[in-house]
């Protein structure tokens, strides 16, 4: 199974190796948002990339929900493989799988069913209501499989194993991306060729990846066959995951509603946000997938008791991120319209102008969102998960208010939600480094008595 123990070795070769292939597997996944956004940018049009830019934040939001649960769910299955504890491991597992489970589907009968009310919310455009409306419901079809790809890859990357994940990510960006092309470039068949290409390569990881895990897993096997929901599992998994969860969906409710104060803009500036925010995801994402892994290296250690590795992780980690942060802002910095003209034809000047000042006012701040990150990792590792849930209330709760109230300025408009970004990233960032300040010692050190 490739599992890997991150409690022993040198820390940082340990956390750099771990989390390589998590890395590479975003970027796969975004490599795949941008071919989507190019594909159906240059083949369909403005009209239908403002439509898949719009559906690609409520999705976003959606999938949060799941990805919430199942990173939940990593941190208590980290911390008993750190301990050892194959009995408990075993009973969260199948806690865990009955969870995600019953939400995805409530969460697809929910989104189907509210589709219209949907699009009236996100103040989607009269002339896109429709493509957008066709977009949505077939890409709610493929709940299901995210809830299967993103448990599975919970439960693996949890034992250490990072590579499995990648292979099947892998192999559903291309197959993605190889479906993409011959819908929509050379069958025509527009947002809705997107939309199916999408939900088949979402389920051909999801199944792919849960039927390999329990071929090659014999614990896992025994947690379904001898499946018992034991109270004290489900208590300690809806804890971490529920609260996880509302980390992960308060921060993508806040970034679509941020999409519905900018849809009231136009489809101009839609369409220069869909593409800014697809550059954007993926210049931070690395830090993103990093901090992910030093999650599950803080809660290995946590369950193994080692504090000495804890606070070595904790000090690498910030140098890692501080360094590609100011590499990655100062690249983007130079490079901000060139990648735009990847999404844009260089005729749609007012956009490409737009994304770029949208580019070139957060890029310079990407040393918050990356120490942003590392604290959402940190506080659900140490079983205060509900602190990453306060630092996404301040950074999202700062950058809806600011974004409502600095746009409806005349004098300053649509960059009035360009600036609210960074400055709820700084805020956040001030609030963790005030709790991890006031409650190092106690949490760090009851933790591993």
């Amino acid at each position: 199974m490739g599992q890997k123990d991150l409690t022993k070795g040198s820390v940082f070769p340990t956390m750099c190796f771990f989390a390589l292939p998590m890395i590479l597997g975003n970027i796969l996944q975004q490599g795949y948002n941008i071919v989507d956004t190019w594909v159906v940018g240059h083949y369909v049009g403005s009209d239908a990339l403002a439509a898949v830019g719009s559906a690609f934040a409520l999705m976003t939001f959606l999938t949060s929900v799941l990805l919430g649960l199942c990173m939940g769910s990593g941190i208590v299955f980290s911390v008993c493989f750190g301990r050892q504890d194959e009995k408990g491991l075993k009973n969260s597992v199948g806690a865990s799988f009955l969870l995600a489970a019953s939400i995805a589907i409530l969460l697809m009968t929910i989104s189907l069913l509210s589709v219209d009310g949907i699009i009236v919310w996100m103040n989607i455009p009269a002339e896109i209501v429709e493509i957008t409306r066709d977009y949505l419901i077939l890409v709610f079809w493929g709940i299901p499989a995210i809830a299967f790809y993103n448990f599975f890859g919970a439960y693996l990357k949890a034992l250490g194993n990072s590579v499995i994940p990648l292979v099947f990510l892998g192999i559903s960006t291309v197959l993605n991306i190889g479906l993409d092309i011959l819908l929509v470039a050379v069958y025509g068949q527009g947002t809705a060729g997107a939309a199916v290409a999408t939900i088949v390569s979402q389920y051909i990881s999801g199944l792919g990846i849960g039927a390999y895990t329990l071929m090659k897993n014999q614990e896992i096997r025994d947690a379904f066959r001898h499946l018992r929901i034991r109270k004290k599992s489900l208590v300690e998994i809806t804890n971490y995951s529920v609260l996880t969860c509302m980390q992960q969906s308060v921060m993508n409710l806040g970034i679509l509603m941020v999409q519905g104060i900018v849809n009231g803009f136009g489809t101009a500036v839609m369409a220069a946000f869909a593409a800014a925010i697809k550059i954007d995801a993926f210049t931070y994402m690395p830090v993103q997938e990093y901090a992910n892994a030093f999650s599950t290296f803080i809660a290995q250690n946590v369950g193994a008791k080692q504090t000495i590795r804890i606070t070595k992780g904790i000090r690498y980690a910030v140098m890692t991120v501080l360094f590609y942060c100011t590499l990655a802002s100062f690249v983007l910095w130079f490079l901000a319209e060139p990648l735009m003209h990847i999404f844009i034809e260089k005729e749609e000047t007012a956009i490409i102008a737009e994304g770029v000042r949208c580019l070139h006012t957060i890029g310079p701040f990407y040393c918050g969102i990356g120490c942003l990150f590392l604290f959402y990792g940190l506080f659900r590792a140490l079983g205060k998960p509900a602190v990453s849930v306060l630092l996404t209330v301040i950074s999202l709760g700062t950058r809806v208010a600011l974004s409502y109230t600095l746009s409806a300025v005349p004098a300053i408009g649509v960059v009035g939600i360009w600036w609210s970004i960074p400055i709820g990233w700084g805020l956040a960032d001030l609030t963790g480094i005030v709790c991890y300040g006031r409650n190092k010692k106690r949490i760090i050190h009851r933790k591993n008595q």
